[in-house]
């Protein structure tokens, strides 16, 4: 059992979310119970990982994506979104929601994780974003082609893999990773010279302009490539504060 107050103290000592500049609010977004026991896991707060969290006898979800955002401003509490917070304000629930900070932090963070799943060396910090990094860089332990590389990922991933690329036979032994929806920031990764870069998503005009520039391009699905951060989150705090965790997935194939 832990104080709600020591459980936020422990994750922003661990993440700096005050160091982001992000398009959500980090830390408690709906406050319940004061103490917590069990603590649920997610990539989003959607009605499902809510359900599953409560159901389980969570006191706490912990997410990636939260249920508020800086876009939204005031806006009523209707509809499937205002039975998000419903639900978990009924069920005296914790939510605790972390964006930026999660994908970038080099022990827990969403690309780290992924990278170690690959099995890849000499993992550093990559991809500015607002005077932080968003993601990591790193090496192949064994170059591949990009042909094979996007199997690799599909396996991975459990995940279609988007590649842009112009030559199928290009070998990669180096990396650039932004999970979610960081479609632009291949460039970052091209002007590092490194010879792929991955991300959840792609946009049409990101296609041709990746291909044409020479780097390989995969897009391994916003929810796919972000598994991996709430999870490791989830190990460090079953580590550390000795507490039941448990990981709930919601299938999003986007």
């Amino acid at each position: 059992m832990i104080l709600r107050s020591m459980l936020v103290a422990f994750y922003n000592k661990l993440l700096t979310p005050e160091l982001f500049e992000d398009y959500a609010p980090h830390g408690v977004q709906i406050e319940g119970c004061e103490r917590v026991k069990k603590i649920a896991f997610a990539v989003s707060a959607t009605h499902e990982s809510i359900d599953q969290a409560i159901a389980w006898g969570a006191q706490a979800l912990v997410v990636h994506h939260g249920v508020l955002w800086k876009y939204q401003a005031a806006r009523p509490l209707t509809g499937a979104w205002g039975e998000r917070l419903k639900k978990c304000i009924k069920a005296d629930l914790n939510l605790l929601a972390y964006h930026l900070p999660l994908d970038a932090h080099l022990e827990v963070g969403n690309a780290a994780s992924l990278a170690r799943e690959l099995n890849l060396v000499e993992i550093e910090s990559f991809g500015k974003y607002k005077r932080q990094f968003s993601g990591v860089k790193a090496k192949l332990t064994k170059p591949v082609s990009a042909m094979d590389l996007a199997v690799i990922l599909e396996q991975k991933l459990n995940h279609q893999i988007l590649t842009a690329v112009s030559d199928p036979n290009k070998i990669i032994s180096s990396i650039g990773i932004i999970t979610g929806g960081a479609n632009n920031d291949w460039v970052q990764a091209h002007e590092l010279g490194l010879d792929a870069y991955l991300t959840g998503e792609i946009s049409e005009y990101n296609w041709h302009d990746a291909r044409e520039a020479g780097i390989a391009y995969f897009a391994g699905g916003h929810h796919a490539t972000e598994k991996f951060g709430p999870q490791a989150l989830m190990q460090k705090t079953k580590n550390d504060l000795n507490l039941e965790v448990a990981f709930f997935d919601s299938h999003n194939p986007a």
